[in-house]
């Protein structure tokens, strides 16, 4: 059994951390941590969770402060997000998501919108230097490890703001940008989208051919959550460094939902040396979640009333929304490990970008320790845990470090 120095020791050596402090240095207390095997599976989980890096790709939080403001530095009435709860959680590195709505390929306006958004969160920094900082490498995620600071990394979801122009995103990469959604629900001018129907490159444009490259040499990583099948298997033959998935599940479990991957693209991934980050909404891992609203619009047509928001509130009265569960989650994990092994799992929650989907003993970023017992119960090994927390999405992100700084 392992020690609480023992997995910090093991999540700081996954981020490519050569050395490891003591017990009073990680933990700011000068007393030894108390033997492992005297935990209860909730105690372990807990002193995992405080004692891991946790990395979760994918969290809306910038959109969610542009649409409705609130002071995250302390615990908010509305959202998923803010300091107190990700502090009781443990996590470290939420990959806040420079979201730009699809409509933004028409109507112009993306670029200002991203730059507006990485203010935003440059801002909050700015404002609570004690509780938060930006991260902008694999070596920031280390250094601010255990300083009680929360480290934004930003990822931008929807590439739209490129504008078919490579010196937008050097821009980008200058502002934190650190991985590029490259489309969203609907094709844009790099790829086509899974949510399209309208498949207008067949896959990837050839500027966004072009865009893979250089996303590679300039050390982005890519994100192919949301694309096409086609533009995901032109993306793994393109990169020369794995890709990822910052908020996808599995097709397996919800047939029929592009959005989600199939077991052929995780084996694609795996051979790319990728990882997919397992998004939490109840419509992404169970199918009669993703079902829900199909139902809600066939029965407003039925009632031959508008499919608007009263209809709703009436709707989930009578039908109750089918919330996943934690244990559905963990399905999908398990599901990865068994196909393709434990090196290409991890989380990416898409909390505050789910609405009120997310699954039971999952509803907010206070959560992953829930997770962390879940696993636990299931017999992943304390070393397989710190791959799915961070391990996993360390190791691409020091691989696309590593491929740029050669070029």
């Amino acid at each position: 059994m392992t020690t609480r120095l023992t997995l910090v020791c093991a999540a700081l050596l996954s981020a490519g951390l050569t050395a490891c402090s003591s017990p009073g240095q990680l933990n700011g207390q000068n007393a030894p941590a108390k033997p492992t095997s005297e935990l209860s599976i909730e105690q372990r989980a807990g002193e995992i969770a405080q004692n891991s890096l946790i990395i979760d790709t994918h969290i809306d939080v910038p959109y969610r402060l542009y649409k409705d403001w609130e002071d995250v530095t302390k615990a908010t009435a509305r959202g998923e997000f803010d300091y107190p709860r990700a502090r009781q959680g443990g996590l470290n590195v939420p990959f806040m998501s420079i979201y730009i709505p699809a409509a933004f390929e028409r109507t112009g306006g993306g670029y200002q919108l991203a730059n507006q958004l990485i203010d935003n969160m440059e801002a909050l920094v700015g404002r609570a230097p004690d509780k938060f900082a930006m991260a902008y490498s694999t070596e920031d995620a280390v250094a601010q490890f255990g300083s009680g600071k929360i480290s934004l990394a930003l990822g931008m979801e929807n590439g739209t703001p490129i504008g078919g122009d490579l010196a937008n995103l050097s821009h980008f990469y200058q502002r934190g940008i650190r991985y590029i959604t490259l489309a969203h629900s609907e094709s844009n001018h790099i790829s086509d989208s899974s949510y399209d129907l309208r498949r207008r490159w067949q896959g990837l444009s050839p500027f966004g051919k072009e865009l893979v490259v250089a996303m590679n040499n300039i050390g982005m990583m890519i994100d192919i959550s949301h694309v096409s099948d086609d533009a995901f298997y032109q993306t793994v033959a393109l990169s020369k460094v794995p890709v990822i998935a910052s908020h996808s599940s599995l097709r397996s479990f919800v047939p029929g939902f592009e959005r989600n991957m199939d077991d052929d693209m995780l084996k694609a991934l795996a051979k790319n040396g990728g990882v997919i980050q397992i998004n939490f909404g109840s419509s992404f891992v169970t199918a009669i979640a993703n079902q829900y609203s199909a139902l809600r619009k066939a029965a407003a047509e039925k009632a031959g009333v508008p499919n608007d928001a009263a209809f709703a509130e009436i709707f989930r009265q009578q039908q109750p929304y089918p919330f996943a569960t934690l244990d559905t989650v963990l399905d999908h994990i398990d599901h990865v490990v068994k196909l393709v092994g434990i090196e290409h799992v991890g989380i990416g929650s898409d909390y505050d970008g789910v609405g009120d989907s997310l699954p039971e003993g999952l509803k907010d970023v206070a959560s992953y320790p829930n997770l962390i017992e879940g696993l636990l119960n299931r017999g992943y090994s304390d070393t397989d845990i710190e791959k799915i927390l961070s391990g996993n999405l360390m190791r691409v992100w020091r691989e696309v470090e590593a491929y740029a700084a050669k070029q």
